[in-house]
């Protein structure tokens, strides 16, 4: 049986679906790719149990091909050869033959049926579309806000919710939370689900700068995306994500705008000589003044002034100078708003004219 397709056309999706496999697993199936070739289409599939990606290719072959093969070999092959070769794959037995120009390997094959394929979870569901120029921005407001291997599972994801006519996304780690919304063109009844850290990440991977909708249903258990020629599965993960609206404080009073990306470099200046290990950094406000102090514990000290339009109560407030950096860097606004009540209260970052971003970040004691 023998397949016939140009590198180029191979290297991209393959590039996609390769990305989720774990290089080192029990299971030595889930190291490879199930490639299933059938009249004119050619469909690769990847899973890692909690996540499965598949991506159709068109191509002109007859006949029928299935079978699995290393995703990481398969892919350094198609990198290393020159580009515009046609790649040819002949399957025999328990082998596959990759020959391209005077190239050829001899690479071990598994058998489809073992392979574990995991199945659309049918029955009641909340189907959404979205453009996914839209949606993989989205993500990116808050995706960074997520925890990294945290005890508290539930927060090494994003909240993904529906309710009514709102698309809300939020992710905190416990010490800052980045939320943000967008108005869907009907209303659902109230559902959400957390999606893991991986599947975030590989959805902006995998998302196009286009306006070409994504397909969002969300399942017991499970949600499924469907764009462009890839279908995504993935669990969700078990767990209460905790009440965003008890977070995002409303009334704080201390307000002030200024360029983002001035203060963004002020920021990442003060923040050279912080403390390695709390990065605090403290933000002194006064009457059209902005101070931005950091110390470390060789008692050097970096100091940073911009000229703000503000006059309400003087404040002296410590936060961790990565979360500020982190959200400023995320948003591409030109100005951003602070919002602050007291120097024991959280500091409210919003873009103005936008009242679907909100972003809280709990102070620190310097």
């Amino acid at each position: 049986m023998q397949i016939k397709i140009n590198r180029e056309i191979l290297l991209k999706p393959l590039t996609s679906v390769s990305s989720i496999v774990e290089r080192r697993h029990t299971l030595p199936i889930l190291s490879n790719l199930l490639l299933e070739a059938k009249k004119n289409s050619i469909q690769l599939t990847a899973t890692d149990l909690e996540m499965q990606i598949s991506l159709g290719i068109e191509s002109a072959f007859n006949g029928e091909l299935s079978t699995t093969i290393s995703a990481k070999k398969l892919l350094d092959i198609c990198r290393s050869l020159p580009e515009g070769v046609d790649i040819d794959m002949v399957s025999n037995d328990s082998r596959i033959t990759v020959k391209a120009g005077k190239s050829r390997f001899n690479l071990q094959t598994l058998p489809a049926a073992d392979y574990p394929v995991m199945t659309k979870v049918t029955g009641d569901n909340t189907q959404i579309k979205i453009s996914q120029l839209a949606f993989k921005k989205l993500l990116k407001q808050v995706e960074f806000a997520m925890a990294q291997q945290d005890i508290r599972y539930y927060l090494n994801g994003l909240l993904l919710e529906v309710n009514e006519n709102k698309l809300n996304l939020v992710g905190t780690d416990g010490h800052r939370l980045s939320f943000t919304s967008t108005t869907l063109n009907q209303s659902y009844e109230k559902t959400e689900v957390i999606l893991p850290r991986k599947t975030v990440i590989e959805l902006i991977k995998l998302l196009n700068d286009s306006e070409e909708e994504v397909t969002i249903e969300i399942n017991a258990g499970q949600v499924n995306f469907a764009f462009s020629d890839i279908r995504l599965i993935s669990k969700v993960i078990d767990g209460k994500f905790p009440d965003y609206n008890r977070v995002i404080p409303s009334g704080h009073q201390n307000t002030f705008t200024t360029n983002r990306l001035n203060i963004l470099t002020a920021m990442q200046r003060a923040s050279i000589l912080s403390n390695e290990k709390y990065r605090g950094i403290r933000m002194v406000l006064s009457n059209n003044n902005l101070k931005l102090i950091s110390t470390n514990t060789e008692q050097e000290e970096a100091e940073e002034e911009l000229e703000i339009d503000y006059t309400k109560d003087s404040l002296d407030i410590g936060f961790n100078v990565t979360y500020l950096i982190d959200v400023l860097n995320n948003v591409s606004d030109e100005n951003i708003n602070f919002s602050f009540a007291d120097a024991n209260s959280s500091c409210l970052i919003t873009v103005p004219n936008d009242e679907n971003y909100k972003y809280v970040v709990m102070p620190m004691r310097i």
